[in-house]
């Protein structure tokens, strides 16, 4: 393919689709296009493209790295992408069998009985997503959080086998252990999983009564976690083993913990670079001076020239954030002073301000009644180059528009 779609139009669903309806709109898709029952020339295409997609939006890691950096994200992050080897076994796993049963009746559905015949299938537990909140300065620095978390655990009553009596196991009477229901339809037999034993091909006459026979139960747990300095908004750390439990013996699933930083009262983060913005009076900002800031290590003074104007940024390298991948250098502190124009003045602080001002201006800006502001007796207007090229101008517009 040319030019690669986004997985979610791909799969026809919404972006906030959940797991559920992501997996019906794949198998719905893949059973359309599969090669072996479409005999358009661009079904087998399609039915990569479709498997590709489904890959990624049904693995929550890669569906967070795709939602958050794209295709690139998923590329750098998982090793080469969902599309390389590609395997219609691996990727998809169980689903991948149900749409082959379906397709192929039979001939999938030897395999797909042989499988379960044999008793309930190990099934890795599903991963789990927390948000981790953090100040600027914890995020910086690194930490280590204590998160209390409801998880499906192991059941402590049957160990997981969802009996204490595993003698109470029978084989299903409706798909007679197969773990699949036939039904013909045309020239096509269409299989789908026994909804009785939930394609185990066995039921429990004596569930446990903590879990009913479930093997797993809704327990509280403290997790430790910790977070490494560096990180940023949406970045995550990954726990393996410390998701839900797994059914029937299979391994538990991950804990995706997802950083989310507080916004600060003094500084915005972009990327590893920290931008601050800084008061400064409009004497000092005049005949300039020092100011105090604050940094990550702590305070240090800034040197104001002479004649700085509001909007001015001064850069301070290496006063960012240093990144948690080796190798990266350290970012830089951007402050950017702002002159603040005093207020609640007294009486006598006005005068001042208002003899200030003639000793600046002179007699600039007055209009001589044709449109041409008045030239200066002094050359103390140098001392404020905006405003007079702000009268300058003004005065050329006024006479080449004519108007007064």
């Amino acid at each position: 393919m040319a030019t690669k779609r986004d997985y979610y139009e791909v799969l026809g669903v919404d972006r906030k689709a959940s797991d559920d309806d992501i997996k019906r709109a794949f198998k719905r898709l893949a059973i359309k296009y599969h090669p072996d029952r479409n005999k358009d020339p661009d079904a087998g295409e399609k039915f990569q493209e479709i498997n590709e997609a489904y890959q990624v939006l049904s693995d929550p890691a890669k569906r967070q790295a795709y939602d958050a950096g794209g295709f690139e994200a998923v590329d750098s992050s998982f090793g080469g992408g969902a599309g390389q080897g590609f395997d219609p076994f691996g990727g998809a796993g169980a689903d991948f069998a149900d749409i082959f049963d379906t397709i192929f009746g039979g001939a999938a559905g030897g395999r797909s009985r042989q499988r379960r015949s044999s008793g309930p299938v190990p099934q890795r537990g599903r991963d789990m997503r927390v948000v981790i909140d953090l100040t600027l300065e914890e995020a910086v620095k690194g930490i280590t959080k204590d998160i209390k978390l409801n998880v499906l655990s192991t059941c402590p009553e049957c160990h997981g086998e969802g009996t204490k009596d595993p003698k109470s196991r029978k084989e299903c009477p409706y798909c007679h252990g197969s773990g699949v229901l036939v039904q013909s339809n045309g020239i096509f037999r269409v299989q789908r999983t026994c909804s009785h034993c939930n394609g185990e091909g066995t039921v429990l006459t004596k569930p446990c009564k903590r879990c009913n026979g479930s093997g797993r139960v809704l327990q509280q747990r403290t997790v430790k976690i910790n977070i490494p300095g560096g990180l940023d908004t949406g970045q995550y750390v990954t726990l393996a083993g410390e998701g839900e439990s797994g059914i029937h013996g299979g391994p538990s699933g991950d804990l995706i913990a997802v950083v989310r930083i507080k916004e600060h009262k003094l500084f915005k983060r972009d990327g590893d670079n920290l931008y601050c913005e800084v008061p400064i009076s409009f004497t000092t900002a005049a005949l300039g001076g020092k100011v105090t800031v604050p940094t990550l290590d702590g305070k240090i003074a800034l040197t104001i020239e002479p004649g700085t104007q509001t909007g001015t940024t001064f850069r301070l390298a290496n006063k960012g954030i240093q990144p948690p991948i080796a190798g990266r250098r350290k970012g830089h502190l951007f402050c950017t002073v702002v002159v603040e124009t005093p207020v609640n003045l007294t009486d006598y602080q006005k005068d001042l301000l208002k003899k200030l001002d003639e000793s600046l201006s002179g007699e600039e800006g007055k209009d001589d009644g044709k449109g041409n502001a008045a030239q200066s007796k002094s050359k103390s207007s140098d001392s404020q180059p905006s405003i007079k090229k702000f009268i300058d101008n003004m005065a050329e517009f006024f006479k080449n528009s004519g108007q007064k």
